[in-house]
């Protein structure tokens, strides 16, 4: 009921709160069912025990993140040194400001100078964090990266709408994604937009803690306007018909999380549609935890015991956070403490317990999980814990997720292990992804300055075929060489 509290009008753009994944695991391009949760691991496999020879268990607990040549060697030149560059730019905090001073400016009312940085973010910024403008573009990046060993979560990127039409738009965008992954690997998770009703009594699962916060509506506020009631219902209907189409075509739907004066609306939506289309141990809707906030790992347990002792298979996306300063900024503005942990290393620790939490779930044969980060000290304690407890190879349910274009040599590791690892792929024409990229320009630029792994491990692969090209020339210009000697005497 406390989400009644929230404002409608915020509720509005929840199109582009939403997200699809879409996933399974074949070497195939055919069209195949893209879930499969139907095998159950063996009882074995859920025992701490040393993983035995006839087990297709995970065998690499330790992530290989040095082997800069295993990680890259099936990346052309001309790519790795494109990758290289991008990175190098995203990494300069001011060509960054100075990059969304220019987006932001008059100068993109003029249309040359538009239509040349338009041109020039497509070739560049665009082509490597993006997968295509088009779904046909788009399809042909996930079969590209489904060669490498990835999954794709496909991204319909369009930012926030406040209009019904705008609204039906993009969820005929997102049930066009879900008709594209049919015909995709069946290994590629898919992520979309959505939207949601409001009767205010569904059934749903626990939202709050008691370390929640709670200072966003101090008052109750006035009932709702009989327009913002037709909006929220349209909303609903609109939320239904995407989860409909996903378990038509066993397409699982990943609803993302935002700050925290909204994402108790967002819960209440996503856990009662879980409740409804959640069903034989088949989660298609998949909820996201913020592991920065203090009650994330509360709520997680909460909402997944709950969940499990009622029968219904919960998924979750595991992400860190990307809306800190706002959200500190809010809470000081009303006198309160942040949500969000004070340190990094309490975020950190917090979203290792919450991975430590799903995989011991996931062992036990119930619910699934998309580990999506970035760290690598998670990436290797989440691979480690896995072998572990004895999660086996292939394994629907566990899922790494990075960004398509950033961290590279944790994806390729976390592949090279056995894991499954899908590149998260936005898409749609590059005037519409601008506000996207933007935001994840600056969403990711801590991140992107100070992590340097893959720039580093690039470096070494690019030096390393310089060398054996140099040393290749030399091969070529010495036997010569001594054939002309030998051929004097």
């Amino acid at each position: 009921m406390a989400t009644k509290f929230l404002s409608p009008k915020l509720l509005n753009t929840f199109p582009s709160f939403t997200r699809f994944l879409n996933s399974a695991s074949t070497a195939s391009l055919a069209a195949v069912a893209p879930l499969n949760f139907d095998e159950k691991p063996e009882p074995a496999a859920v025992e701490k025990q040393p993983t035995s020879l006839k087990q297709e268990s995970i065998t690499n607990a330790t992530l290989d993140l040095d082997d800069h040549q295993r990680l890259f060697g099936s990346i052309p030149t001309l790519n790795l040194l494109r990758s290289a560059a991008n990175l190098g730019l995203a990494a300069n905090e001011r060509f960054v400001d100075f990059g969304m001073w220019i987006m932001n400016s008059r100068l993109m009312e003029t249309s040359l100078v538009r239509d040349a940085i338009l041109k020039t973010v497509k070739h560049t910024f665009f082509q490597h964090f993006c997968a295509g403008e088009t779904t046909e573009e788009a399809a042909d990046c996930v079969r590209r990266i489904h060669d490498k060993g990835f999954r794709g979560m496909l991204v319909y990127a369009v930012e926030h709408t406040s209009d019904n039409a705008g609204c039906d738009r993009n969820l005929e965008g997102s049930l066009g994604s879900v008709e594209l992954a049919k015909s995709l690997p069946a290994s590629s998770w898919q992520y979309k937009d959505p939207s949601f009703y409001l009767p205010w009594k569904l059934n749903t699962l626990p939202i709050f803690s008691d370390s929640s916060a709670l200072y966003h509506t101090l008052e109750k506020p006035a009932p709702l306007s009989p327009k913002e009631e037709s909006d929220l219902q349209l909303a609903h209907q609109r939320l239904l018909k995407l989860c409909q189409k996903c378990v038509q075509d066993n397409v699982a739907l990943t609803i993302d999380a935002e700050d925290t004066s909204i994402q108790p609306a967002i819960d209440y939506f996503t856990y009662s549609s879980a409740i409804m289309y959640n069903q034989d141990d088949n989660p298609i809707v998949f909820g996201t935890i913020q592991a920065y906030l203090k009650d994330a790992k509360e709520r997680l347990f909460m909402t997944t015991k709950t969940a499990q002792s009622l029968g219904i298979p919960m998924g979750f996306k595991l992400v860190r956070g990307a809306y800190m300063s706002s959200e500190s900024k809010l809470a000081s503005l009303l006198g309160y403490d942040s949500p969000i942990h004070n340190s990094i290393r309490e975020t950190h620790a917090c979203y290792n317990d919450c991975a430590s939490f799903m995989l011991e779930r996931i062992a036990d044969g119930y619910g699934a999980v998309v580990l999506a980060t970035h760290n690598v000290e998670s990436g290797q304690l989440a691979a480690s814990k896995a072998c572990d407890l004895g999660i086996q190879k292939g394994n629907q349910k566990l899922e790494f997720a990075q960004l398509y274009g950033m961290s590279e040599a944790l994806s390729f590791g976390l592949r090279n292990a056995g894991f499954q690892v899908s590149k998260y792929l936005p898409y749609g024409p590059v005037d519409m992804v601008m506000p996207y990229l933007l935001r994840r320009a600056e969403e990711n630029r801590g991140l992107l300055s100070t992590s340097s792994l893959d720039s580093v491990l690039m470096g070494k692969e690019l030096k390393r075929r310089l060398k054996k090209l140099q040393f290749a020339k030399s091969a070529m210009a010495s036997p010569s060489s001594m054939k002309i000697e030998i051929g004097t005497h």
